[in-house]
């Protein structure tokens, strides 16, 4: 798949290095929770954060979009859940010391709580699109849309039944719509602490399903 001389493919461990720094410049400081309780600037690195990433790049199901010359242009760092994890996740995050990323992710299992998605759909494990970002050089030509397609994809390939996603933001609940996702569950913002609460346009965050 390729848009304006862009291909999606997967992302080899020699690069895993460079997906973190994109990540770092490019999804770190402006993901909607993350920029509501300030969890880190522009740049920076993030230890907890990184160590999630690394974590579903090694799964194995994560795409990139790369220039000719192999430069990243977005990326969809996408995994995959099996019943019983998120009770083991949200025991090692009680036990970590970052009281802004234990927000974050207190918030994303909270929302998957409000529905059980193995029982409803009947299945032991979730294909998760976790991140999709786009280098700000590249932003306003559909990326996120050619990532989301790839992604979908890689799934159907792959032989998933649902694709999950915690939409934490205006953009990317409507590029998941785009593609067909349906909500599931949402916490709205206004229900948060007002010092944590994302800016407007970010209304809520989204337990978003695609059935294939």
């Amino acid at each position: 798949m390729s848009s304006s001389r862009l291909n999606a493919v997967a992302i080899p461990e020699i690069r895993f290095n460079e997906v973190i720094e994109h990540l770092r410049f490019n999804f770190f400081a402006d993901e909607p929770l993350n920029r509501g309780v300030d969890l880190c600037q522009k740049g920076d690195s993030h230890l907890e954060l990184e160590n999630h990433c690394l974590a579903t790049l090694k799964q194995g199901y994560s795409r990139m979009l790369v220039t000719e010359d192999g430069t990243i242009a977005g990326l969809a760092l996408n995994g995959v859940t099996k019943k019983g994890d998120r009770e083991e996740a949200v025991r090692r995050l009680e036990e970590l010391d970052d009281e802004k990323f234990k927000i974050i992710f207190g918030l994303l299992y909270k929302v998957s709580e409000k529905v059980d998605l193995f029982e409803k759909y009947n299945t032991e494990e979730l294909f998760e699109c976790r991140i999709l970002s786009v280098d700000e050089e590249f932003r306003g030509r559909g990326l996120a849309n050619v990532l989301m397609a790839d992604t979908v994809d890689v799934a159907k390939r792959a032989g998933f039944k649902v694709i999950k996603a915690d939409a934490t933001g205006i953009y990317s609940q409507k590029v998941f719509e785009k593609h067909g996702f349906k909500t599931e569950a949402e916490i709205f913002y206004t229900d948060i602490d007002d010092k944590l609460r994302p800016a407007l346009p970010h209304r809520s965050l989204k337990l978003m399903v695609l059935v294939l």
